[in-house]
């Protein structure tokens, strides 16, 4: 068996329903060639070709608190949240489950929202994106969304990536150019995400909090080499902040910055790159990497990233342990599901 954590599938009514809210978002240009990212027909004739084969479905980008004020992004997660456990109640032997989408630009109501899918849609998740708008999530009015998650449900959040080609590449640049924002910018806006909830001591007030990134943990394994010795120099480089007690505190716990970093959960959409796995799985260890594809956004619209995450993996001379933690023994364990 194999439990594909993380793709992305926004059905059509909520496809249709952010089209008439926001029709200029550059986030849904992509769904119209896309057709299994939306069109539940098109989805099941994909996933026709893997057998022993699930999917734990998340909305796709844009993020809800991009297309919808405070005061109407609840109704707007209501929605999608509604529309994918349907989903999953008509096909549940191809999608067990789903991770909820937040209205995270208004913490009270994410909070609110995250119990209702939890608990009256079967929710074993919820998904949240690595800023709400432009706010980092290490902001003090975000801290119960995390709370909620892990010490009232033990359930994991799922951290997306969120950048569109307003940040520019360049500070004399209005927008990114040649969709650096995308490829590039996503490993690197995770990666930030993950330092602020690593020195923002995140880990610390909730030790027992799993968070699952998206991409293999971004740009991390590959940057241990600075992310270990140059962390362990926090403040050596700054003179206008007084970063000493984050060290001290973190030594106390027999800590190191990247002992950290080894702390989050990460899934292998990395298109299929198998040194990439590895370095991942070399970083983090097979206990916290779970499989996933980022279906369907490949070139051919679906397959292309499952058959070769699958392949890359089964490349790499996994023992059997380690490949059945990988495929699915890890993700009944975030998702707090019984094997059957």
């Amino acid at each position: 068996m194999k439990i594909d954590v993380f793709n992305h599938f926004t059905p059509a009514k909520v496809y249709e329903r952010f089209k008439a809210i926001a029709p200029d978002n550059p986030g849904l240009k992509a769904f119209a060639a896309l057709p299994a990212l939306w069109d539940i027909d098109a989805r099941l004739k994909l996933m026709e070709q893997f057998p022993d084969y699930q999917q734990v479905l998340s909305l796709a980008n844009p993020p809800i608190e991009l297309l919808a004020s405070p005061d109407q992004s609840p109704e707007l997660a209501r929605f999608a949240n509604d529309e994918l456990a349907a989903v999953c109640r008509t096909y549940p032997h191809l999608f067990p489950t789903f991770t909820a989408s937040m209205p995270t630009n208004n913490p009270d109501a994410a909070v609110r929202e995250a119990e209702r899918a939890i608990k009256t849609l079967g929710a074993r998740g919820i998904q949240i994106f690595t800023n709400v708008d432009g706010r980092p999530l290490d902001e003090p009015d975000f801290f119960p969304v995390f709370e909620q998650a892990t010490r009232h449900h033990n359930l994991a959040i799922w951290m997306h990536p969120a950048r569109d080609a307003r940040f520019a590449d360049y500070p004399g640049e209005p927008k990114s150019k040649f969709e650096i924002w995308q490829v590039l910018g996503w490993p690197y806006e995770t990666s930030v995400a993950m330092a602020r909830i690593v020195f923002s001591g995140l880990f610390d007030r909730l030790p027992e909090l799993p968070i699952v990134t998206h991409h293999l943990g971004a740009m991390i394994p590959y940057f241990a080499g600075r992310v270990g010795p140059l962390w362990d120099q926090l403040g050596s480089r700054t003179s206008d902040e007084d970063y000493a007690p984050i060290l001290a505190t973190m030594r106390a716990k027999s800590r190191r910055p990247i002992d950290y970093f080894r702390l989050f959960h990460n899934d292998t959409a990395v298109g299929g790159a198998g040194s990439a796995i590895r370095c991942g799985l070399d970083f983090f260890g097979a206990e916290r990497v779970l499989f996933a594809t980022d279906c369907p956004f490949d070139p051919e619209g679906g397959p292309m990233f499952i058959r070769d995450t699958i392949a890359a993996l089964d490349g790499l001379a996994l023992t059997a342990e380690e490949a059945a933690k990988i495929y699915f023994g890890n993700a009944l364990g975030m998702l707090n599901m019984p094997a059957a």
